[in-house]
């Protein structure tokens, strides 16, 4: 077992309709490039410059800005979600 990556429903296109994806890693960091790795054309859109200040990452529920960022480590099982803003206005 790894790290899962929940991918939100509307981009799950970019993943062949995965939801989860299991990645391993030691880091957010790692695990994120190995997505990008797997998912070239989900990895460029998810993580590209201009959708970046749109997208939050989660680890077990809690907002890796408050962690550490891409450095925070992970552990098997633990699941990371990917969480795009939504602006109302």
């Amino acid at each position: 077992m790894g790290i899962t990556l929940r991918i939100p429903a509307p981009l799950r296109q970019y993943t062949a309709q995965l939801a989860e994806i299991e990645v391993e890693g030691k880091t957010v960091g790692e695990v994120v490039e190995r997505f990008k790795a797997r998912f070239p054309d989900a990895g460029d859109l998810f993580f590209s410059p201009k959708t970046a200040r749109y997208m939050n990452l989660y680890l077990n529920d809690k907002d890796i800005k408050s962690l550490g960022n891409l450095d925070t480590p992970v552990h098997e099982n633990d699941i990371i979600s990917i969480v795009f803003a939504i602006a109302g206005g």
